[in-house]
């Protein structure tokens, strides 16, 4: 169909606004990625705009010499695959039974399941509950409170139901399959799409979370990278990374500004990563029940 006037300058005027949104959008992460490898200097007197200047790796030197986050960068990759591992199996086994029109009682414990997601206990009772279970201060703090999200296991119901046909799970229970099988040889291999983008989601979540680490971690040899990056950010603890010497206070400064920027990218730089590879399945996690038929 041709286009009328109206409506080509109705597309241009998109594209141009899509445009400006996008560079609004994209500009903060250009601006800290050039910061990052540009003399501090430059960055603090405001110089740096779009490109580099005085290029300068000091921030990663220092950030990767430093054993704490390091250290810290590892537990997080272990929050962070431990945590999406147990997630993806409770989201399942929670979803899957769910999905099941001959489960009598199901509606039932969807009210009780959906229920929680408008009243909790809040901060304090969460946290004596971890006390008393004695998760403080362990590896299991970050991993188990977190352990399923109702509104994951809601998704993953809503994908078992629309789009795996009942009738290929009755053919699988003809042949004998139980229904442990049929999720394990049917139901799994054709949910492709859900399985991803709950991972996606989950490791989103363990690897960004610092809040848990906050509440119930006091051992900083466990702490995640998030926190030791909040310390950066916000609060600014930069002894055990810059050397206050003899040198001016500029200079330490300096390094502090080029730590700070370094370390935003290399914590977010996983993620941005990992990404692009999953992003047709978020697409399709995102459609998931809204269409039937």
């Amino acid at each position: 169909m041709l286009e009328t006037r109206s409506e080509r300058i109705t597309g241009i005027g998109i594209y141009i606004l899509l445009g400006v949104v996008t560079l609004i959008v994209l500009y903060p992460l250009f601006f800290v990625l050039i910061a990052s490898v540009s003399h501090p200097g430059s960055v603090i007197r405001g110089e740096v705009w779009l490109w580099p200047k005085g290029f300068s790796l000091v921030g990663y030197e220092r950030l990767f010499g430093n054993k704490e986050l390091l250290r810290g960068f590892m537990n997080t990759v272990m929050y962070t695959v431990a945590g999406t591992a147990l997630n993806v199996v409770m989201t399942v086994a929670g979803a899957y039974p769910l999905s099941r029109t001959d489960f009598k009682g199901r509606h039932f414990f969807t009210f009780l399941i959906v229920f929680t997601m408008f009243f909790g206990g809040g901060m304090i009772p969460t946290y004596l509950l971890i006390k008393s279970l004695g998760l403080l201060n362990t590896f299991w703090a970050m991993i188990i409170p977190s352990a399923v999200s109702v509104w994951n296991i809601l998704i993953m119901r809503t994908f078992f139901q629309s789009s795996i046909p009942k009738e290929v799970q009755e053919a699988a229970f003809i042949d004998g399959c139980s229904n442990i099988k049929i999720l394990l040889k049917v139901v799994l291999p054709l949910s492709g799409p859900v399985l991803a983008v709950m991972v996606l989601f989950y490791a989103v979540g363990h690897w960004n979370a610092y809040f848990s680490a906050l509440l119930y971690l006091s051992d900083r040899d466990l702490y995640p990278m998030q926190l030791f990056l909040r310390e950066i950010l916000v609060q600014n603890q930069m002894q055990e990374m810059v050397d206050i010497s003899d040198d001016t206070l500029a200079r330490s400064l300096m390094d502090a500004e080029a730590i700070k920027y370094a370390a935003v990218i290399v914590t977010n730089l996983p993620m941005l990563i990992l990404y692009p590879f999953l992003q047709k399945y978020f697409v399709k996690g995102v459609m998931v029940g809204a269409i039937k038929g």
